[in-house]
């Protein structure tokens, strides 16, 4: 492993921030970010740091302090908020207490901050404290859980880094680890680190560098050590990966639907996850060997991964067996839970957070896209740490059933996962169609503010991309672009496999799509209306067609709203085209209506009048509309706009926010509507349906 250490690098870093922390702490952030940057020592918030300074407290007085990784926040990004201070006197009287619960360690940790509005500091606060160094580090290195995760892992350690390490059993986090920790280290005070089996290094220093560097070095040790005992390696077989990834569009719906956990809502009676895959040459040849199975299914590399993928995946040996597995597991998890658990505690959900699929991948699942790529990077780090143990000839040995229960309902731990109030629409995936325009872009932006993951659809080009490249900036990974013609049956077919592909199925889609046409009955000619009625009428079909297959192999219901028009209800004279195939439109959507509902499926319309615009973004149907009503009337734009305005009872000027707030009444199940409409047009009495 390379030291990525520059002295220069550092200087410049300490000067950067000399107005806002000292140069101990400055130096503590830069070393943690070269840390964190490196995959091969830690993931997505694994990992800690510390450093022991001072603090000038309210008195002006200097107070010995230390500073440590608050829980839950990133080595690869620390900032000084990350990194809240407290009193280190105090702390370390608590070493001379023979026991100290959970509740009581936190409130002390708490007690002690200098902010009292600082984020909590790590669990393993107390660890840092008893240890004497300046600089501790502590990393998941995979090298060093490749040699501690083997039933001979000690005696390995011992051959790939000598004597020069403290070697600890594993010690469930907290009090106990850290009064271990301090006890160990007084009997061996000239060592540079220590190993904690099943769980990672810790090294320290008097200066950053040292601590840094004694990490670097004992992980280079350990990565030479496994390279020249690798006998032999997975071999390669004729994996074809464009069919592994056909196969898992397949499934995926079936998959994520089998995952939902019941909530007990009636009008929302799922939890849903999103999916994300590993589908590669490596994985798929580590899952196809004759011991496969046996090498996967086992416990994760470390306690700190059990809150994100569980105590152990689930082996599914192909797609008729996706329905039996789960349900085994599922009734498995319970006996593990009943096994270990005390009379208050409460089990989480039952449903596996990875599954092994021979041929298909390994699928690993979140609350969000963040958690499943957080699960998907931990469980290919996983996957390439048993393989290299199997590949030096030894076997995998993890954590206890009964340690691997304590950690994963260990109340600070799941602290780090714990949302007090997760958006309505958290996991939940949903399609706009017609996404570039004013109307589709104004439900694009709810949807996302209401935690869904949202797939903008539309004709490929410039429109698309810039609404996708600025909800990015708000909103990053929940939100993609799919450039499809919904005019296609195969173009829509492929766009929804390409949202499957990503987020592994869909729950909401809104259609939108459409096109206007300004022109008499008399002066109509039949190849203008055909193109709105491929666009509005044909182009509704399919999606319908398309997304009500999914909602159904998936099997957890869903919500389709089609954006209708007042025109269904009250058409406008040189408006046939339009009318004529919204109307159509609506009654297709009245149908799937009923057509659905045994599914949970339900299909509502919402009607609006006058979108002019959202933002900066115009409307393709009044660019289409407004030069012949302006001339009619003899306005200009803003006079146009006013004219609607005026003409409703509200005299409301309709946004593209007024309209989706109308699709979110119906996507968040705030009653138990189908087939219904709601009109946003500021009170039209002409065009209200009854």
């Amino acid at each position: 492993m390379k030291n990525r250490w520059s002295k220069s690098a550092a200087a410049k870093f300490a000067d950067k921030h000399s107005n806002s922390v000292n140069k101990d702490i400055a130096l503590r952030l830069y070393s943690s970010h070269l840390l964190g940057k490196e995959p091969a020592l830690v993931l997505h918030g694994g990992g800690n740091c510390s450093v022991k300074s001072s603090y000038k407290n309210i008195l002006d007085k200097q107070v010995a302090a230390i500073f440590i990784k608050a829980s839950g926040h990133d080595l690869a990004d620390l900032s000084s908020e990350g990194l809240p201070g407290l009193h280190l006197k105090r702390l370390k009287e608590l070493q001379t207490l023979a026991t100290l619960d959970d509740a009581q360690m936190v409130n002390q940790i708490r007690c002690n901050l200098f902010d009292s509005q600082a984020p909590t500091p790590s669990i393993e606060a107390l660890l840092h404290t008893f240890l004497p160094a300046k600089y501790i580090d502590h990393s998941h290195a995979d090298a060093i859980l490749t040699l501690s995760n083997q039933e001979n892992g000690k005696e390995q350690l011992k051959k790939a880094i000598g004597d020069e390490v403290i070697i600890l059993p594993y010690i469930h986090p907290g009090f106990s680890l850290a009064k271990a920790v301090a006890e160990a280290f007084a009997k061996k005070p000239d060592t540079n680190g220590m190993i904690l089996m099943q769980h990672g290094l810790i090294t320290w220093g008097n200066d950053a560098l040292t601590a840094y560097t004694n990490h670097i070095e004992i992980v280079t040790r350990a990565e030479v050590f496994i390279h020249n005992r690798i006998k032999r390696k997975t071999a390669n077989k004729s994996v074809n990966i464009e069919t592994a990834k056909k196969q898992y569009r397949d499934l995926a719906p079936q998959l994520r639907g089998k995952l939902a956990v019941a909530s007990n809502n009636p009008d929302n009676p799922y939890k849903r996850f999103i999916l994300s895959s590993i589908i590669d040459n490596e994985s798929l040849n580590i899952i196809a060997h004759e011991k496969g199975e046996m090498r996967v299914i086992s416990p994760p590399l470390t306690s700190d991964h059990l809150i994100r993928s569980k105590h152990l995946p689930v082996w599914i040996a192909d797609q008729k067996q996706i329905t039996p597995a789960i349900a085994d597991f599922k009734k498995s998890y319970l006996k593990y839970f009943k096994k270990h658990s005390n009379k208050k505690q409460v089990p989480y959900d039952s449903s596996p957070r990875v599954a092994y699929i021979p041929g298909v991948g390994v699928v690993c699942a979140g609350a969000d896209v963040v958690q499943a790529n957080i699960v998907r990077d931990i469980t290919k780090q996983t996957l390439q740490v048993k393989n290299n143990i199997a590949a030096m000839g030894e076997k995998y040995s993890g954590l206890s059933e009964a340690d691997m229960f304590a950690m994963e309902y260990y109340p600070l731990q799941q602290a780090k996962l714990a949302k007090e109030h997760p958006p309505p629409l958290a996991g939940s995936i949903g399609m706009v169609t017609g996404a570039a325009g004013a109307i589709g872009a104004g439900i694009c932006r709810e949807l996302l503010a209401n935690g869904c993951h949202v797939a903008a659809t539309d004709l490929p080009g410039p429109n698309l991309d810039s609404l996708v490249a600025d909800l990015n900036k708000q909103y990053p990974d929940r939100i993609i672009a799919v450039a499809m013609d919904v005019t296609s049956p195969e173009a829509v077919k492929e766009g929804l496999g390409q949202i499957v592909d990503i987020w592994g199925g869909l729950d909401i889609a809104i259609i939108n799509a459409g096109l206007a046409h300004v022109c008499s009955l008399n002066e109509m000619k039949t190849e203008d209306f055909n193109r709105l009625q491929r666009v509005n009428i044909e182009g509704t079909l399919n999606v319908l067609s398309a997304t009500g297959r999914i909602l159904k192999q998936q099997g957890t219901g869903g919500d389709i709203i089609l954006i209708s028009t007042k025109n269904v209800f009250a058409p406008g004279a040189n408006f046939g085209a339009y009318s004529a195939t919204k109307a159509a439109a609506h009654q297709l959507a009245r149908i799937a209506s009923l057509e659905m509902a045994a599914d949970d499926v339900r299909v509502n319309m919402v009607a609006p009048d006058a979108v002019f615009s959202e933002g900066k973004r115009k409307s393709g149907l009044w660019a289409e509309v407004g030069p012949d009503r302006m001339k009619a009337r003899g306005l200009d734009e803003a006079g146009l706009e006013a004219y609607y305005q005026n003409r409703n009872l509200l005299k409301a000027a309709v946004t593209a926010k007024h309209v989706a707030n109308a699709v979110l009444y119906f996507v968040t199940r705030q009653s138990p509507t189908t087939g219904a409409t709601i009109p946003v047009d500021g009170g039209l009495p002409d065009a209200t349906p009854r």
